[in-house]
């Protein structure tokens, strides 16, 4: 565990010294985000504020981790896919994120276009997995042999869905950052107790990592992640479940993430099948706002949820250790 310490504290200093001189940067060169049309008068003012704060978390994160990594002796292959996928994922997010600044505008790779690249990109752990004969997922007593050809197609299901949820939540200061910090969190103690302290330093390098970001992104933001920092954080959240082998347990560590995927899916299903629409707008911490909510008050609640289904993870995890 003290490796993990160690990885948290680096990775923690690192976010919170880059981010001065990257958002003074930003601010100079006038690389804002641009808002979806539905939420620009909602958000009047956040036009002006800096975006791809991914860019300072990615290297943080990977920088620490690398360091830990070293100093455990624990530099294994699979910790060196995990951060692989990790960057190509920060890659897929910054090259949207360029696109939406230099058009001026919400649109950034097209949908397909994107959804390619994540796609392709999850290859890398699922292969991996299925190399190392590891293609079964359990949760509690009950397990699962999906073999080699229904493994890669679950695992790159999960890894593009997840960096997809973290993407859509992505929507208010602080509510990605804040939601993720738990997330990673979980994941690095599930990672230790099944006994892969690679990937419980990576975790830990994304918990703190958040938590510094947190200080630049709580309202008002200083700076947004972006797609360069949302979908990264969504990709790698899903690959350590599924390289540290608790696949499942990821549904109550991203309860949260998953409700605002469901939110989308919903109204556009409705809205496609009856004209209606289920809620005032999703993702779903869109509708709170259109009910009154404050934006604080949004992201807490949000936040709370987050962390009851990650420590909810880790105590159902540690009975089912115990009792298997």
């Amino acid at each position: 565990m003290i490796m993990t310490s160690v990885a948290g504290l680096i990775a923690l200093v690192l976010t919170l010294l880059l981010g001065v001189p990257y958002i003074a940067f930003m601010k100079k060169k006038m690389y804002a985000q641009y808002l979806r049309e539905e939420v620009a008068q909602m958000h009047a003012g956040k036009e002006k504020t800096s975006t791809t704060g991914g860019v300072f978390m990615v290297l943080a994160i990977v920088v620490a981790s690398i360091i830990a990594l070293f100093m455990a002796e624990a530099a294994t292959k699979r910790a060196c896919i995990a951060i692989i996928t990790f960057l190509f994922y920060a890659f897929t997010g910054f090259e949207d994120d360029i696109k939406k600044i230099k058009g001026k505008q919400n649109m950034g790779l097209s949908a397909k276009g994107k959804l390619m690249l994540q796609i392709a990109v999850s290859l890398l752990p699922a292969i991996y997995l299925i190399y190392s004969s590891r293609t079964e997922i359990s949760f509690f007593n009950f397990s699962l042999e999906l073999g080699w050809f229904f493994y890669p197609l679950f695992a790159i299901f999960m890894i593009v869905g997840a960096s997809n949820a973290v993407n859509l939540t992505d929507g208010l200061d602080g509510l990605a950052s804040s939601s993720s910090l738990w997330a990673f969190l979980a994941c690095s103690v599930l990672s230790f107790m099944n006994g892969y302290i690679d990937l419980a330093i990576i975790s830990a390098a994304a918990a703190a990592t958040s938590l510094g970001f947190l200080y630049y992104n709580k309202k008002p933001a200083q700076i947004f992640m972006g797609d360069t920092g949302s979908l990264a954080l969504g990709g790698l959240l899903a690959t350590i479940a599924i390289m540290g082998k608790f696949e499942l347990w990821l549904i109550p560590i991203g309860i949260l993430f998953i409700c605002e995927t469901l939110s989308v899916m919903l109204q556009v299903a409705s809205f496609k099948l009856t004209g209606k629409r289920i809620f005032k707008m999703s993702p779903i911490h869109h509708h709170f706002e259109l009910l009154g909510w404050s934006e604080k008050k949004i992201v807490f609640v949000f936040s709370l949820v987050s962390f009851i289904g990650s420590a909810l993870a880790v105590v159902g995890f540690y009975f089912a250790k115990t009792m298997g």
